[in-house]
C-alpha cells in the first residue's frame, strides 16, 4: 500500500488546506494525475499522484488544514490485496504512519510503500471491507450539503458556483461519476461570459459590467511565509554574489526584426531570451543547477527553470518550466504566458512548485538597474536580470550608446564557487550575443 501525504509545495509551506478531492475510493489513478486541490498562502495548488494504483480510501476531510507529511489517502498498488477497514482509534494504522516519507523543504512528499505486511489468519466469513469516509478534523470548517435533486458536486465547486453566480444544473461535470468540480464551474463561467460579451448589451455605453471576482489571498500570511522561508535561506545557505553587465543590442535588434510582422499576442519578449540563455548556461555549468538536500549537493539531470512571477495584489511565486533549455523560444514564451495567467488565477500544479532546479527573476521594465536575489531552497542558484537600458558602452576605441542589462547571480557556496559562477554568467553573455541561436 502507498500512503499519499500532504506534500511540501515550497520552503515557505508548513501546512495546506484541502479544498477538493478529485478522486473517490475505487478510482484508478496513474502517476501524474491531479487528485486533489490544496489551498496555500499562494493560492489553490493542484496536487498530483506519484504512483499508479487504486484509491483504497481517503483519510483527510475537505476543509481540514493538514501539516506537511500528514497522510491523506491510501493507494493500493497493482496486485496488492485490499486493506482492512480504517480504525478511528488514535494510533491505528502504524504501518501507514511508518510509510510516510518525511517532506523536505521545497520538494514533493511522494507516496511511499509499506514493507511486507505480517501474516494474519483471515477471520471466518469476513465481510468485504468498505472504504471508510474521511473523518472530519476537529475545528475544520465543514462543507455545506447540496440541495435535494442537485447534480453531484464537490463542496469547493458549490462554493465557487455561488461566487460566480453559476447554476450547478447548467454545468456538465467531469469528476468521478459525473460530479462537478471547481474547473467545471470556472469553465461554465468563462463560457457564459463569452456568450454575454458576444450578445448585444442592454446597458448604457460606459456602464461597467458586473463581474464576479475570485476570493482574494491573505497577503499578510503570504508575506509572512515568504519572509520566514527567505530568512531561513539567508541563515542556512552561504550565499555569494557575482554581477556582470551584458550588451543586449544584438538581442534587442533581433527581437525588433522578429516581432515586426507578428500580432502582439505572438510577439517574443526579452524575458523569454533571458530564461532560455540562463537555462542553457545552467546546463553547461551543472554546479548551479540542482538541489542541496541531506547535507549534499545533487546536480539535476534536467533544467527546470523557475520563473519568478508577480502576483496581483502583491507577492511573488516562481513555478517551474520543465526542460526550459530544450524549448524553442516560441514554446518558452507560450509557457511563460500560461504560467502568468494561471498564477494570477490561482491555479498551479504542485510539481510546478517543487520541480525547479534554478530560478530566473527579471524586473522587465520596472526601472531598477539590478536585482540581487535570495536563493529558494533547496535550489542552489538564482539569477536576476535588471531593467535593460540605453547607456554608454566602450566598443574598441569609441563610446557608443547600447542597450545594456546587469545580471546578478546568487549562488550557494556549498555547490559552487566564484569560478563556476563566473563561467555561468559568461555563458549567458555569450548566448545573448547570438539570439538566433537560442
Amino acid at each position: 500500500m502507498g500512503v499519499f501525504a500532504m506534500p511540501s509545495l515550497g520552503a515557505d509551506m508548513e501546512a495546506g488546506k484541502l479544498v477538493e478531492w478529485l478522486i473517490a475510493p475505487g478510482d484508478r489513478v496513474n502517476r501524474g494525475d491531479v487528485i486533489a486541490v490544496v489551498e496555500t498562502q499562494k493560492g489553490a495548488i493542484e496536487i498530483e499522484c506519484f504512483e499508479a494504483g487504486v484509491v483504497e480510501r481517503l483519510d483527510a476531510a475537505i476543509g481540514a488544514t493538514l501539516p506537511v507529511g500528514t497522510p491523506m489517502a491510501l493507494i493500493r498498488g497493482d496486485g496488492e490485496a485490499a486493506a482492512g477497514p480504517a480504525s478511528a482509534e488514535p494510533g491505528a494504522h502504524p504501518e501507514a504512519r511508518e510509510s510516510v516519507v518525511p517532506a523536505t523543504a521545497g520538494r514533493s512528499a511522494a507516496t511511499a510503500h509499506e514493507g511486507p505486511a505480517p501474516t494474519r489468519p483471515a477471520p471466518e466469513a469476513a465481510a468485504a471491507p468498505r472504504p471508510p469516509m474521511p473523518v472530519p478534523v476537529a475545528g475544520a470548517p465543514q462543507p455545506s450539503l447540496p440541495a435535494a435533486g442537485a447534480p453531484p458536486s464537490s463542496p469547493a465547486a458549490r462554493a465557487r458556483a455561488v461566487e460566480l453566480g453559476i447554476a450547478l444544473g447548467t454545468v456538465r461535470g467531469s469528476g468521478p461519476g459525473g460530479s462537478i468540480l471547481i474547473a467545471d464551474v470556472e469553465a461554465a463561467a468563462r463560457s457564459a461570459e463569452a456568450s454575454a460579451s458576444a450578445a448585444p448589451s442592454a446597458e448604457p455605453a460606459g456602464t461597467p459590467a458586473s463581474r464576479p471576482g475570485k476570493p482574494g489571498l491573505d497577503l499578510g500570511a503570504m508575506r509572512a511565509a515568504i519572509a520566514a522561508a527567505m530568512s531561513r535561506s539567508k541563515r542556512e545557505i552561504p550565499h555569494y554574489y557575482l554581477s556582470q553587465t551584458i550588451d543586449l543590442q544584438a538581442a534587442t535588434d533581433w527581437l525588433a526584426a522578429r516581432n515586426a510582422a507578428r500580432p502582439p499576442a505572438e510577439r517574443l519578449l526579452m524575458g523569454a531570451l533571458f530564461v532560455k540563455a540562463a537555462a542553457l548556461a545552467a546546463r553547461e555549468v551543472p554546479e548551479v543547477n540542482g538541489h542541496h538536500e541531506g547535507g549534499a549537493f545533487r546536480p539535476a539531470t534536467a533544467v527546470h527553470a523557475g520563473v519568478a512571477v508577480a502576483m496581483r495584489g502583491g507577492g511573488l511565486i516562481a513555478p517551474a518550466i520543465r526542460d526550459a533549455d530544450q524549448l524553442s523560444l516560441d514554446a518558452l514564451m507560450a509557457a511563460m504566458r500560461d504560467l502568468v495567467e494561471r498564477v494570477r488565477a490561482g491555479r498551479l500544479r504542485g510539481s510546478e512548485m517543487t520541480d525547479g532546479t534554478v530560478t530566473v527573476s527579471s524586473l522587465g521594465e520596472r526601472g531598477a538597474d539590478s536585482l540581487t536575489g535570495v536563493i529558494y531552497p533547496p535550489q542552489v542558484a538564482l539569477v536576476g536580470f535588471g531593467t535593460p537600458a540605453r547607456r554608454p558602452w566602450v566598443m574598441g576605441d569609441s563610446v557608443v550608446p547600447r542597450t545594456l542589462v546587469t545580471v546578478t547571480l546568487a549562488a550557494d557556496h556549498r555547490a559552487s564557487d566564484g569560478r563556476q559562477g563566473a563561467r555561468f554568467l559568461a555563458g549567458i553573455d555569450r548566448l545573448m550575443q547570438d539570439p538566433e541561436g537560442l
